[in-house]
């Protein structure tokens, strides 16, 4: 069953990108274990939990939002992994935090309502399953050791579900846009800042 929202709105920055937040969940602050969905058009494969922005939302309050629709997890949000930005078939560009998960839901609002299910995944394993089918979730496990501070704070985000906000402090607050060029001809994945 596929995932409808009727009221949804697409929200999209001032180059034309859709604005999409995404979390990679962690079951701890090792970082080596990372929770994923199954697909709500493909419910045999895997994806990062993650969706849509909605209009005057915070990256930081979306990323919470979506992994607690499709995941059914609350945590501690940590660092804005980067800013992904995918061309290949679609204008994406996506906040990718780290969430480390404190709570897991029995029930949630995706499992109920489409069957969504999840799994934890060690890294190299949600690489190779993430490969084929969604390479651009592929890269942001491979981003995982070039990280900065999230961009916005407790403050600017409402709603968050649940979810704490664990701010980590570095000299780097830079917003990192990763571009991925998976599928053209223009070579692998490039970092700028």
């Amino acid at each position: 069953m596929m995932k409808f929202k009727p009221n949804q709105t697409r929200t999209y920055d001032g180059e034309g990108f859709k604005r999409r937040a995404a979390c990679l969940c962690f079951k701890n602050e090792k970082e080596d274990e990372v929770l994923l969905v199954s697909s709500s058009r493909h419910p045999d494969q895997w994806i990062v939990p993650g969706g849509g922005m909605e209009p005057e939302e915070e990256p930081c309050g979306a990323a919470v939002r979506e992994v607690y629709e499709e995941a059914g997890v609350k945590g501690k949000l940590g660092r804005l992994l980067g800013v992904f930005e995918h061309n290949q078939d679609r204008k994406h560009r996506t906040y990718v935090y780290v969430l480390t998960v404190t709570e897991t839901l029995e029930d949630w609002e995706d499992s109920v309502n489409i069957g969504r299910k999840r799994k934890w995944f060690q890294i190299d394993e949600a690489i190779r399953v993430l490969e084929s089918h969604k390479p651009v979730h592929a890269e942001y496990l491979r981003q995982l050791t070039d990280t900065c501070n999230p961009t916005c704070s407790s403050t600017c985000c409402g709603s968050t579900n649940g979810n704490t906000w664990a701010l980590p402090l570095t000299d780097d607050n830079a917003t990192h846009y990763v571009t991925s060029t998976q599928g053209t001809d223009m070579g692998p994945s490039s970092v700028n800042r």
